[in-house]
């Protein structure tokens, strides 16, 4: 069950797209963007394929930004590690 409120604490590169993420109530999550970001088709999104635009992120009010919040994911998400549903992960297999 996700708390009624959560926040991401900290978040460490742990590979090519992947980050670590830990929230306030001691869950870690190691998750990788690579799959949403390759299987997006716009532009905007696609350029965080660059290594050095997807380093680029931060922790601000307890929510993983890139840019003027160019990319943000809803926490929620990012807690269960999952960017997006099953399905299409399948389809684009």
């Amino acid at each position: 069950m996700i708390p009624a409120k959560i926040n991401i604490t900290k978040a460490e590169h742990a590979g090519d797209f992947a980050l670590r993420l830990s929230f306030d109530d001691g869950t870690v999550q190691t998750v990788d963007f690579k799959p949403f970001l390759t299987l997006s088709r716009h532009p905007d999104i696609r350029a965080y394929l660059d290594p050095a635009l997807f380093a680029a992120y931060r922790i601000e009010y307890g929510e993983l930004v890139w840019g003027d919040y160019d990319l943000c994911f809803p926490i929620a998400d990012l807690y269960q590690n999952r960017l997006m549903p099953d399905t299409m992960l399948e389809k684009a297999a």
